[in-house]
């Protein structure tokens, strides 16, 4: 068993902490708001009721997770006698880079820094400690209970060793590695986020409404859920922050963003976590309901 410790406590970092405690590790939740730890705390217990009456789990299984996870606002004492550390911040580069030079301040030595960054360079990461050998990245798929794949990045320098222990600690989570190279993006995003642009640039373009955008790729392409919905479920915001990664690291104009898309943004329509993106999610209904500007628009 492995005490591991998990910096950050919105949808991923508090996913990323039910399964590693799930799987009988011991789980420092370290998130500087207090208010944040209980509601993460509430949404674990929400998640492995649904794990319980779907069979997967027993009453006693959810019992020991959530004794395996201790909240706490301080990083120091959370870190500090941590086997395993992943980081799952905001995708904001400089607050990720902070928490780095705190992390290998406060971890032992040896200890792997993994990094959740959907998009950030783990190598501009790496380069904030004192052991770049030593972190790597650790890209979990929403929602982590569910998703079986985790992309493993490594950065410029690090080690093997540390690469074969972070994909064998994914294999013992049940979760399925898959190693790829350290560029703006990696894999899943550098795919993902022009295909979700694409979308919000046709909607934008008026060539179609949100539900005819949507259900095209439902049934022409059967995807689960479509661009748009999954927008709003990854958060509006962290699509932005990541086209922009890609913008950037890229210098290439196809990665960049929709105005309207920044517009949302800027609007404070985030999708699901703001209760308005191109859906509404306060009707209290699991039915979608398009949101009112784009019904009004005509779009």
């Amino acid at each position: 068993m492995k005490e591991i410790a998990v910096i950050g406590s919105g949808t991923m970092g508090n996913g990323i902490a039910h399964v590693f405690a799930q799987y009988g590790h011991k789980v420092h939740m370290v998130d500087i708001n207090p208010a944040a730890l209980a509601k993460a705390m509430v949404t674990i217990g929400k998640n492995l009721d649904r794990q319980v009456t779907k069979g997967l789990i027993t009453e006693e299984d959810k019992a020991k997770t959530l004794a395996n996870i201790t909240p706490t606002t301080d990083l120091k004492a959370g870190v500090s006698n941590a086997d395993f550390v992943v980081e799952a911040a905001t995708e904001n580069v400089e607050g990720k880079l902070a928490i780095f030079r705190q992390m290998d301040e406060a971890a032992k030595p040896g200890v792997i820094l993994a990094t959740n960054t959907s998009s950030i360079s783990i190598t501009q990461l790496a380069a904030a400690t004192k052991r770049p050998e030593s972190v790597i990245g650790m890209h979990f798929m929403n929602p982590v209970p569910m998703m079986k794949l985790v992309e493993i990045i490594e950065g410029f320098k690090t080690n093997k060793e540390v690469t074969n222990a972070t994909v064998g600690l994914c294999k013992s989570l049940g979760k399925i590695p898959v190693p790829v190279y350290d560029y703006p993006g990696f894999v899943a995003n550098r795919i993902l986020m022009p295909m979700i642009n694409e979308a919000i640039y046709t909607l934008y373009e008026n060539v179609a409404g949100v539900d005819a955008i949507d259900t095209v790729m439902k049934l022409g392409m059967a995807h689960p859920m479509g661009p748009l919905q999954l927008a709003d479920f990854i958060g509006l915001d962290v699509c932005l922050a990541i086209l922009n990664v890609l913008f950037e690291g890229f210098g290439n104009q196809k990665y960049a963003p929709c105005p309207l898309l920044v517009k949302m943004v800027t609007a404070g329509q985030n999708g699901v976590k703001s209760g308005m993106g191109f859906y509404e999610y306060t009707h209290g209904s699991k039915e979608l309901v398009i949101a009112p500007n784009f019904v009004k628009l005509g779009v």
